[in-house]
This record gives structure tokens, C-alpha cells and sequence, in this order.
């Protein structure tokens, strides 16, 4: 079964079991994968977590509801999974704007979240170099923040522009202490509400050891600039790159995108399936004649 059917069938069992308790374990079953890979592969492809569709439709159902019933507020609220009537309100309000009792009989205006059907267009884009490469163990040296949303998309965006501009001073040392331009982006520790974004160099032993021994370097601030290791388990990756550096940046979005077909076609058909590992970008800005940009996917035989 390909992941675009496996994954409708999935949001057709969740339809199914709106006003029950919804096990993901049942629902990753209906794609033939583990929860776990289910819930990755669900917002790789969809751009959000399966829990916020579930959510989202549970309180898009319960506004319709209590504006064309005489239903209780109280018994909406146990139907649609909440167990108190505050937390119900709460959740309502976030996602109408409005209270529950404003949903009926004075015109309040409720938001619609439509059933999820799934109809990817994968055609098209741009030619992309790849190839599968099994990389040794790294400690990659850099600083760490908090993404909110997806890992890959617009949200991701505006997140790294912002980041690359305001800690200009971190990358510049980082740069210089590594003694090349390669910067690794790496996802990890992605969850419901965001993931971990690193930006990072790769350093000689010797760099990294001294890092932070002030007799060495000479400085004494690099304490404060809030750099960590991060290890990288010997891991496969499949690696997708931009092939013009004339147009690198643009690119590096349409390796995004490269990103679902690789997930949704080309992975099935070879019998691989993303490990659970950390996910790297790697920029290569400079010189201008050389630039590209890679996606790193870690890889393994589906099981």
C-alpha cells in the first residue's frame, strides 16, 4: 500500500471515531505502520499533526452542533472528548473566537474545518541530484532553539530567516572556529507542538575539546554564547542537492518538496521508511560558484 492511500484510510477510521476515544495505535494500524512513524509521516506530508486534525474537526463539528440543536453545552462537550465544560470553553473560544453559549441564536460566527481528503500533486519542480550515503558518527558543535509547527514548510521559513538574522554573531564564530563554510541545520525531537532546531558546524577535535578554555583561546564570552554538542549516531541517509548555484536558495524549497515525493513514492517503492534520527540541511553559501544546499533524510528497510 502506498503512503497517500494508507494515509486516507487512517483519516477515514479518525472520521469513523470522532465522538470516541481515538487510539493512534488503531489508527497508524489502517496504514500498516507504527504510531510513531505514522504520526511523522502524517505531518511530513500533510504539514500538520494528526492530533491537531482531530482536534480541530472535533470542534469544528461541535460548533455546527450547538448552533443547529437544542443540544446541551455540557453534552457537546463530553461528545467531543472534553471532560469539564471550562476546558471545552477554552478550546472553543481558541478555535472559533467565540464562546460555546455565543454559538446559537445571536448570529456568532463559527469556522468550518472541512474532512481531510488527501490529493497530493507531486508533478513537476525542478531536477535534484541524490544519493544514499552512510555517514559515521558526528559531534556537531552549535546553538539550539525552538521551532513552532511543521518541520518543512513556510512556517520553517520564516523561522530560519529570522534566526539567521539575528544571531549572526553565533554563526560567524562558529564558522571561523570550524574552518569551513558547511553549516548543518539539523531537526530533531519533533513533536505535536514543534521541534528542535540546531544550527551547527563541524569542528577538528581539537576546537571542540578547547572550545570553551579560555588560557587556549583567549577569549573569555564563550561561555555566554550558549553553544552545545550535539552527537549524531552513525546513520544512512538518502541526501537530495541543488544542482544550479546560481539559484540555490530558491532551490532549497523545491528540495522541500522533493522531500514528500521522496516520502510518499520513491521510499515505498525501494521498501525504505524515514529512521527515527535527526533530519540535516546542509548549506553550502560560499564561494559563490559552489553553492548548494543538501536535505539529509535518515533511512532504513521498512519493517
Amino acid at each position: 500500500m502506498d503512503w497517500i492511500t494508507g494515509l486516507q484510510k487512517a483519516v477515514d477510521y479518525v472520521e469513523d471515531h470522532l465522538t470516541e476515544p481515538i487510539d493512534y495505535e488503531k489508527v497508524a494500524a489502517q496504514s500498516f505502520s507504527s504510531s510513531y512513524h505514522f504520526q511523522r509521516v502524517f505531518r511530513i506530508l500533510c504539514g500538520f499533526p494528526i492530533g491537531a486534525y482531530i482536534r480541530n474537526r472535533r470542534l469544528s463539528l461541535a460548533g455546527t452542533e450547538l448552533a443547529a440543536s437544542d443540544a446541551k453545552v455540557i453534552d457537546v462537550a463530553l461528545k467531543y472528548g472534553y471532560e469539564s465544560p471550562d476546558s471545552f470553553a477554552k478550546a472553543f473560544r481558541n478555535f472559533h473566537g467565540i464562546l460555546p453559549s455565543q454559538a446559537r441564536g445571536n448570529g456568532g460566527m463559527l469556522k468550518s474545518y472541512s474532512r481531510l481528503v488527501l490529493n497530493f500533486s507531486l508533478e513537476g519542480g525542478n531536477l535534484m541530484n541524490y544519493r544514499i550515503e552512510k555517514k559515521p558518527k558526528m559531534i556537531l558543535t552549535g546553538y539550539k532553539t525552538h521551532f513552532f509547527g511543521a518541520p518543512y514548510g513556510r512556517d520553517r521559513e520564516r523561522q530560519e530567516e529570522q534566526l539567521f538574522a539575528t544571531t549572526r554573531g553565533k554563526q560567524w564564530f562558529l564558522r571561523g572556529a570550524a574552518r569551513n563554510i558547511d553549516a548543518h541545520c539539523v531537526v530533531a525531537d519533533v513533536t505535536e507542538d514543534g521541534y528542535d532546531y540546531y544550527y551547527c558546524h563541524l569542528l577538528e577535535d581539537f576546537e571542540r575539546e578547547n572550545l570553551f578554555n579560555s588560557a587556549i583561546t583567549g577569549v573569555d564570552f564563550v561561555d555566554g554564547l550558549g553553544l552545545e554538542n550535539l552527537v549524531l549516531p552513525e546513520t544512512t541517509y538518502v541526501i537530495f542537492e541543488t544542482n544550479d548555484a546560481r539559484s540555490a536558495a530558491c532551490d532549497y524549497f523545491d528540495l522541500l518538496h522533493l522531500r514528500i515525493r521522496a516520502l510518499a513514492e520513491w521510499m515505498p517503492e525501494l521498501g525504505l521508511q524515514l529512521k527515527n534520527a535527526p533530519e540535516l540541511a546542509v548549506y553550502h553559501w560560499l564561494p559563490e560558484t559552489e553553492r548548494n544546499v543538501q536535505i539529509w533524510l535518515p533511512i532504513e528497510k521498512a519493517t
